[in-house]
């Protein structure tokens, strides 16, 4: 019996292969891009672990999305522990399902209105929410479509150019702008609802932050090609921490990344929950705790509790 990894990148893989190997976890992998399963078979014994991205049509597997909810259904259907299985799933590739489950457990969001329609609809929708605001893609991942208008008329040129990006699910967010104290988002990573540690990451270069050594490429994770993008954060609100344990449990999210940012009054604002967090090398070096490691053990005890 083995962990299965469902995922569609392979650049994202070699420090769970490597986290996996020295907890000794057997594992394989389900690339899960093309591909086909017999509907009414059962499907193998084991454990598996979704890893299928948002952001996975980026990276040419447009189909990735809606296969892995037809595959994670089966699995369930047929009882396979399913580490961040359907329901983290699905929130994952909604913000708007995000932002409900998050108010639901008391955490603060921002106000955000939905929009499905073409580019009048998008206009037209805009004039309902006070400028300066933010537009975010519904199935986002890696910041993609975040853009901040300060004018509803910056808007209207965007929208109305080659240079505007739909959502891959037609949904766009049009949301309450929040001025950061700092120009900075802090990410707390949770692993079996447990927080393993914080990190903030500088946004004055943009919001594509992925933390993966994969993701970095010359000096994208640096300001002025010097200081690190991202640092460890070893203080934070402990009510936030528990709110977050509590919306984790009650979504059945295993494994995730919340980001959070704070105003000029101190308050916390959260605005994204990633089931596909990636770490970085040099943040567990500092925190002296390995979040890869933390998933191997999480991964390791659900297969002896399989077997």
């Amino acid at each position: 019996m083995t962990v299965t990894i469902i995922h569609e990148n392979d650049d994202w893989l070699p420090p769970l292969r490597d986290a996996l190997d020295r907890a000794g976890v057997p594992f394989d992998e389900w690339f899960l891009h093309e591909g086909h399963f017999d509907v009414l078979s059962a499907p193998p014994e084991g454990v598996f672990f979704n890893r299928m991205s948002a952001s996975s049509h980026t990276r040419g597997h447009a189909a990735s999305v809606d296969h892995t909810r037809q595959v994670l259904a089966w699995l369930q259907r047929h009882g396979r522990r399913v580490v961040n299985g359907l329901p983290a799933f699905e929130l994952e590739m909604s913000k708007v399902r995000q932002y409900q489950a998050l108010a639901a457990a008391g955490v603060r969001v921002p106000e955000t209105r939905a929009v499905a329609g073409d580019t009048e609809v998008l206009i037209d929708a805009a004039k309902e929410v006070p400028a300066p605001f933010v537009t975010k893609h519904n199935r986002g991942g890696k910041g993609l479509g975040v853009q901040l208008f300060k004018t509803h008329e910056a808007f209207a040129t965007h929208v109305r150019s080659d240079d505007f990006v739909p959502s891959p699910d037609h949904i766009t967010l049009l949301q309450q702008y929040i001025e950061a104290a700092d120009p900075q988002i802090t990410r707390c990573e949770f692993v079996g609802g447990t927080l393993v540690y914080a990190v903030t990451a500088d946004t004055r270069e943009g919001f594509e932050l992925c933390p993966a050594e994969a993701c970095r490429t010359g000096d994208s994770c640096t300001i002025d090609g010097d200081d690190s993008l991202f640092e460890l954060r070893t203080e934070l609100p402990a009510r936030l921490i528990a709110q977050y344990e509590r919306f984790l449990a009650a979504e059945h999210v295993d494994v995730a990344g919340i980001e959070f940012i704070e105003d000029t009054e101190g308050r916390c604002w959260t605005y994204d929950v990633n089931g596909t967090t990636n770490y970085n090398p040099e943040i567990e070096t500092a925190a002296e705790q390995s979040a890869w490691d933390a998933v191997a053990q999480l991964l390791g005890q659900e297969l002896q509790v399989a077997a």
